[in-house]
């Protein structure tokens, strides 16, 4: 026990307080809950089509590529493609995110891995769990189904994300993932990749590359 701990559960008796008291924990709560929200940019509150064409606008700004298809079936066709337009070889290593298994793979000549890379791997791909309208920025959580090293090892970083799943702003991704993970079981990391890697040497010369992925396309779900 440090001196410290002593002192503040010697505040405790004194009070009777032992922390499990339900009126404290709901009063708790409801400070947290009705926390004012900051300030939050006029840009990204746009819904539908403008968030979407807000997002494409930013993610290309930032150098991305992206391509948009009606629905989850047509992403290994779009995928083969754009590898094929770059002239990199057909193949690529993906996590164990289910719904990036469930797509018909074998339709294609890709020749697929699975697990986290350890650099050898010219593409990765994963799935986000969303992205922020507000600066074409992409949200991914770590973990088995989609490993960070896919993130920043290879040196073309393919991300699908669902048009359903793109926030205006960075306020309401953070709410929307809290949601999904539930309150003390957030992922362990949560990368928000805006563009390829870059970086700039004093005379200010941008470098692709230079932490992690050289080229960053995004292919969108619609349906």
């Amino acid at each position: 026990m440090s001196a410290r701990a002593d002192v503040l559960a010697a505040i405790r008796r004194s009070i009777g307080a032992t922390g499990t008291e339900q009126t404290r924990i709901m009063a708790v709560d409801d400070r947290l809950e009705r926390a004012p929200r900051g300030v939050v940019p006029q840009r990204g509150q746009v819904s539908g089509e403008d968030r979407l064409a807000l997002f494409r606008k930013m993610a290309e700004y930032a150098q991305a590529s992206i391509d948009e298809v009606p629905s989850p079936a047509e992403v290994p066709a779009a995928v083969a493609s754009y590898l094929r337009q770059h002239n990199l070889p057909a193949t690529l290593r993906m996590g164990e995110d289910s719904r990036l298994q469930a797509m018909p793979w074998g339709e294609t000549a890709l020749d697929i891995a699975t697990g986290p890379s350890a650099g050898q791997d010219l593409t990765g791909l994963s799935h986000a769990v969303g992205g922020v309208a507000e600066t074409g920025t992409l949200a991914l959580t770590s973990g088995a189904d989609n490993p960070t090293t896919l993130n920043f090892l290879p040196d073309n970083h393919i991300v699908v994300v669902r048009e359903a799943d793109l926030s205006g702003d960075y306020e309401d991704l953070w709410r929307r993932l809290r949601f999904a993970h539930g309150k003390g079981a957030m992922p362990r990391t949560v990368n928000l990749v805006t563009g390829p890697s870059r970086s700039g040497d004093i005379e200010q010369t941008i470098l692709l590359g230079a932490h992690g992925p050289r080229r960053l396309h995004i292919v969108i779900v619609r349906g």
